[in-house]
């Protein structure tokens, strides 16, 4: 990711939604060396943020309604929630949660895209999103999988003026060129129940070990690691809980 902190329109958070908090944190913990703290607040409803250091990297939440599946999901900055909430509607989206104010956070809403991925949206207050990308652990790639890879394109480029890096293989996402996300065609290889999403990346130093210490700590893997050829080196892997994710080797993306 060419983006090294929160700005308009790109990636500026990743959230869990699990089934078990407290497992969570014991697996990510293990695989990236997350410190969690779970806001005590009754109101908060057991937010979790997970730290590298002292800087905010990730957040774990319980799921708050039924039938919510266990999942990553990624959030994009912008100036104005409720705005933008009205932009993804217009471009053939949908406001899944209206645009809300998270204490003196910021706001945030639940949107998705004409095919169904979903994504969240947040006006940063006094929390701008994560402290650190890039950097063994944290976030720092985010990738759309869908099987309507124009009308992603339209959509995308309409409601957050992205830029577009395409080869005859995998398509880029950036702003003003600085690359921060991709796009994969899911093919017939992709399970038809498995819906269109939003996969974040987290850097790692080595990710053959990482893939070995997600394995043994319940986790699995569903694409072992691999050398993109001219890319990174990347695998994709699940959590105890299900939740799918993908890490990549340190410096080789961006």
């Amino acid at each position: 990711m060419k983006l090294h902190k929160p700005v308009v329109g790109g990636p500026c958070w990743a959230e869990l939604g699990t089934s078990d908090i407290g497992e969570a944190k014991r697996f990510y913990a293990e695989l990236f060396g997350w410190r969690s703290e779970t806001d005590p607040r009754q109101e908060a409803g057991g937010y979790t943020v997970a730290h590298l250091g002292d800087a905010p990297v990730a957040a774990l939440t319980p799921l708050y309604q039924e039938g919510q599946p266990v999942a990553w999901s990624v959030s994009f900055a912008v100036r104005d929630a409720d705005e933008t909430a009205g932009q993804v509607t217009a471009a053939g989206g949908t406001v899944l949660m209206s645009p809300m104010d998270v204490f003196d956070m910021g706001r945030f809403a639940v949107a998705s895209d004409p095919s169904g991925a979903v994504f969240t949206l947040w006006q940063p207050r006094a929390f701008e999103g994560a402290g650190v990308f890039n950097a063994p652990g944290a976030l720092g790639w985010v990738e759309l999988l869908t099987r309507e890879p124009a009308r992603a394109r339209d959509f995308y480029t309409t409601v957050f003026g992205w830029t577009v890096n395409a080869s005859e293989h995998y398509t880029q996402w950036g702003l003003a060129g600085q690359d921060f996300g991709g796009m994969m065609t899911m093919d017939d290889k992709f399970p038809h129940e498995v819906p269109p999403h939003w996969l974040p990346y987290f850097a790692v130093a080595d990710v053959d070990a990482a893939t070995a210490t997600a394995t043994g700590a319940g986790g699995a893997a569903l694409m072992e690691p691999t050398s993109v050829p001219d890319g990174p080196r990347i695998a994709v892997l699940r959590d105890p809980q299900g939740a799918v994710f993908g890490v990549y080797r340190a410096g080789d993306v961006g």
